[in-house]
């Protein structure tokens, strides 16, 4: 069959209860060209389903915006385009992303960190079909299906003032909560086994690294897990991976549960240890900081260029930009 018609629910990988329940709610949304509220944590999965819905009835483009890159001066430009002369620098009209979806898709990633000023213009779009290029006098009909998706309480954002409320009652005629990674373990062999396929076919696991995916808690969702194998084929050094190929948040985690005694005879210091042996202090102040430094190093390495930093640490812009701002980093 065609994945890209019909069956495209069965992109999304899993056996569980709530996946079965997600794919069937995928079918539905495709039937109609209502928006969809996505939400979940960051790496359930949201774009998968996202583009499941789309190619079970794919009429024109999918288009993927991201809010939390609509920052500055520009970003009305970026969504709406602009006519020429516009302002200081438009030397040329410009097609926004709404237009490139004409006909299709939208789906607005993250849309709890949209601004204020650009959800008043997106509740217009939802309820008129109509959108006005910066600079423009006249409105221009569009045909267009809006697929929403965010980590954040919409409800609680709303009672913050920071959304607004009528967009938020338009956005959720259909709503689809996809779950956390630990509430599904029984998909966890099925997601790594997929992402080991993506690789090579010949790629296995060992038992035990087996049982230390099942065992830990899986923070970064599904998003995690596949840079969790990624890595691992990366470090491989036979077809089999071993435990030894695990990242270092697994490490700790398993030396947490199992601690190395040391003999008294033999007083050995922390620091004496490999660094996956080593028990952390405390496990938020080492993954905040770990975190910390990882995006730092990331920026360094890219000349502060966000996209690439966050391609390098396997995340989402958006959630570079949210972490960006939570540790008060300036690139």
């Amino acid at each position: 069959m065609d994945p890209a018609r019909g069956d495209a629910s069965q992109a999304i990988v899993g056996q569980s209860r709530q996946i079965c329940e997600i794919r069937r709610f995928v079918q539905k949304a495709a039937q109609s060209r209502i928006p969809v509220l996505l939400l979940g944590e960051s790496g359930t999965g949201k774009e998968v389903v996202a583009r499941a819905i789309y190619r079970s009835n794919p009429l024109g483009r999918f288009v993927p915006i991201d809010c939390g890159a609509l920052v500055g001066t520009l970003m009305e430009s970026e969504l709406f385009g602009h006519v020429k002369g516009a302002f200081t620098g438009a030397v040329a009209a410009k097609t926004g992303l709404i237009e490139l979806a004409d006909g299709g898709t939208a789906f607005f990633d993250e849309i709890g960190d949209l601004k204020l000023e650009l959800q008043v213009k997106l509740l217009r779009l939802l309820q008129e079909r109509e959108f006005r290029p910066v600079g423009a006098l006249a409105y221009k009909k569009i045909e267009i299906r809006v697929i929403a998706a965010t980590h954040r309480d919409l409800e609680r954002e709303v009672a913050l003032g920071n959304f607004r409320q009528d967009l938020y009652y338009r956005l959720k005629v259909f709503t689809i909560r996809l779950p956390r990674l630990a509430d599904r373990p029984d998909d966890i062999p099925l997601l790594a086994d997929h992402f080991l396929r993506a690789h090579d076919p010949a790629l296995r696991l060992t038992p035990a690294v087996r049982e230390a995916l099942l065992s830990y808690h899986w923070p970064g969702n599904v998003r995690e897990l596949q840079n969790c194998i990624e890595r691992m084929v990366a470090l491989r050094s036979s077809t089999l991976l071993q435990a030894a190929d695990l990242p270092s948040a697994l490490h700790y985690h398993l030396a947490a549960q199992t601690p190395t005694e040391v003999p008294a005879s033999s007083p050995a210091s922390d620091h004496d240890l490999p660094d996956f042996c080593r028990r952390p202090p405390s496990s938020f102040p080492l993954l905040k900081e770990t975190e910390k430094h990882a995006i730092m190093e990331a920026l360094e390495r890219t000349g502060g260029d966000r996209a690439r930093a966050a391609q390098l640490l396997g995340i989402g812009r958006t959630t570079l930009y949210r972490k960006l701002k939570e540790y008060r980093i300036q690139p």
